[in-house]
């Protein structure tokens, strides 16, 4: 796979340009065009959101679903990386140089990608255009990955209020959105739920349009100390690759910290916090990715809503520290509520 660095603002149409005639050894071609379609989609790209690959959470897990698709599929992949305080006009530039450049699908990873990609999309019709955690732009070669984050984030606040000690548990937003209002509710709807006298501290690191919030660990660092300070022994938090810093205070100070996204207690990055990582909440990301690439490359590509929920494990909870497995009791609680809101049981809130 070729890594594209990170475009910057400055001079961002010289390097589109180049992107489109190098990132895969092919010249560009005309708008509108896609010589993948016609050769068995053989390239695919995702261009990154904010906090880039390395975030041990959701970029990583978009990245490999593209390293699957090259491993099962013969893929040749390409990624693009965000650049620091970039607009529509930047990512509009990136996804038209993945597009030229013969990939097909071409994949945003986030919901910052939204108005990008409704532009390309009419630009390169024969190309189909992935979009992440966002169904507010559509298009007959778009598909919208979605997932019911909500879901996965009640089971993790029926865990933490299972191991909370002191009925403190904290919650933390990288930026406050509607997309992370939805971890937010799910979390606290499941942590009340098991034990309604339980207090849960929440915090936004930055408000839009600023998000830092998603890509600097210092914030989420210092998020998590205050809420430590005030008697958490939970944290979650739902911030990308600030919520690194989250998870680092967290296990300093001997508490439970809970991942998004990826399976966090498995990122090499966070190895040194890991059994402090009680458990995650898990996004199928890395599937939706693989399962886009594989239905274009095999003539039938998914369009309009793909959603993952809880019936599917498109969303859950990882169960990879040993420590998680030993609770018997946190464990059947989980699985009570993941039963209950497949059957319908349970409606879970998608804002607080």
């Amino acid at each position: 796979m070729r890594r594209i660095t990170r475009i910057t603002t400055v001079g961002i149409a010289s390097a589109a340009l180049a992107l489109s005639a190098t990132a895969c050894g092919k010249s560009s071609t005309d708008a509108g065009s896609s010589p993948s379609s016609s050769a068995g989609a053989t390239k695919a790209a995702i261009a990154y959101d904010i906090g880039g690959r390395g975030d041990q959470s959701f970029n990583d897990a978009a990245y490999e679903g593209l390293k699957k698709a090259e491993s099962e599929l013969g893929v040749k992949g390409a990624e693009a990386e965000p650049s620091e305080g970039e607009g529509d006009a930047d990512k509009v530039q990136r996804l038209t140089a993945l597009a030229r450049a013969g990939n097909n699908p071409v994949i945003g990873v986030g919901f910052a990608y939204a108005p990008a990609i409704e532009k390309v999309a009419k630009a390169y019709p024969k190309t189909t255009f992935g979009l992440i955690d966002d169904t507010s732009k559509t298009g007959p070669n778009i598909a919208n990955l979605v997932f019911n984050e909500e879901q996965g984030s009640y089971l993790a606040g029926v865990a933490a209020a299972k191991a909370s000690k002191t009925g403190k548990v904290g919650f933390i937003g990288g930026v406050e959105v509607p997309l992370i209002k939805k971890f937010e509710a799910g979390f606290v709807q499941g942590v009340k739920a098991t034990n309604p006298k339980a207090t849960v501290l929440t915090q936004y690191l930055t408000q839009p349009p600023n998000f830092d919030g998603f890509s600097k660990p210092d914030l989420g660092k210092a998020a998590a100390q205050g809420q430590l300070d005030k008697g958490a022994d939970v944290i979650y938090a739902a911030a990308g690759l600030a919520g690194s810093g989250a998870i680092e205070a967290t296990s300093k100070a001997g508490k439970w910290a809970i991942g998004v996204d990826s399976d966090q207690y498995n990122q090499k990055g966070l190895a040194a916090y890991k059994d402090s990582i009680l458990t995650s909440v898990t996004k199928d990301v890395s599937d939706s990715v693989f399962n886009l690439i594989k239905s274009v490359k095999d003539g039938k590509p998914q369009t309009g809503e793909i959603r993952y929920g809880l019936a599917t494990d498109g969303v859950g909870l990882a169960d990879s520290n040993p420590a998680y497995k030993k609770m018997t009791d946190l464990i059947a609680a989980v699985d009570q509520a993941k039963k209950d809101i497949v059957d319908g049981k349970i409606t879970v809130k998608t804002t607080p």
